[in-house]
């Protein structure tokens, strides 16, 4: 089944959310605690991340063509319209101990952004083999509970966009390997895994409120490192 590993990384990330609502009684002080604990992580984990670009010129010019493009189509302001729309439906008492829309985004960029979702679905897609995906799920499940138990029940509703962007990737896999050669796509997944650390250190600091960095609006950058890798390939 191409999409098992999709179904279980989204699955995962439910419990995981259900479990840390069942926490949230946790006194405040270990709350803050906790989740700078997560923005510590977080931060490390784009450092990591983001050392893995062989060219940093080109994931500048990428993550400042693609904040631009952001900026204009103002996605972050979309994913927290789509939060907030969330949040009346459920009423007040499933936003209690955080706020839908903020668990929402700062949970599906985390569970999105990142080589290790994109790598695990051309695997299921190609192979039927989801060790990765189920090895992210695993990690996500875990992450989801933290998330879930200091900003809310919003960590939740992440699993729908990352179990749409997985399985559009796995259904697609066989298209987009023929479409793209395997240095092409060796490329990408680099620059993109940097790119997205970029973000992922943004994530980081802004859960530690030293910035309140617009993270959505720098996802294009990651369809800017797509047309540039393209560039770079063909010349």
């Amino acid at each position: 089944m191409v999409l098992l590993g999709t179904l279980v990384n989204a699955l995962l990330i439910i419990i995981g959310a259900i479990a840390g609502r069942l926490l949230k009684g946790i006194p405040e002080n270990m709350k803050q605690t906790v989740i700078g604990a997560i923005g510590i992580v977080v931060t490390v984990l784009g450092i990591q991340m983001g050392l893995e670009s062989s060219n940093f010129v080109l994931i500048i010019i990428c993550i400042v063509f693609g904040a631009v493009i952001g900026e204009w189509i103002d996605i972050d302001k979309w994913l927290n319209k789509l939060g907030q729309l969330l949040e009346k439906k459920f009423g007040s008492k499933a936003s209690q101990g955080g706020s839908i829309a903020q668990g929402f985004v700062t949970s599906t960029l985390i569970f999105v952004i990142g080589a290790m979702g994109v790598l695990g679905a051309l695997n299921s897609g190609l192979q039927n083999d989801h060790e990765l995906l189920i090895s992210k799920g695993i990690i996500d499940g875990f992450t989801s509970i933290i998330l879930s138990a200091t900003l809310g029940i919003g960590v939740l509703l992440s699993a729908i966009p990352v179990a749409i962007y997985q399985g559009v990737i796995a259904l697609f896999a066989t298209q987009i390997t023929k479409i793209i050669p395997e240095a092409a796509l060796e490329l990408f997944l680099q620059e993109m895994t940097a790119t997205g650390g970029i973000m992922i250190i943004a994530i980081g600091l802004n859960l530690l409120g030293l910035t309140n960095i617009r993270v959505a609006n720098l996802l294009p950058s990651l369809v800017v490192v797509g047309i540039a890798v393209a560039i770079i390939y063909i010349f």
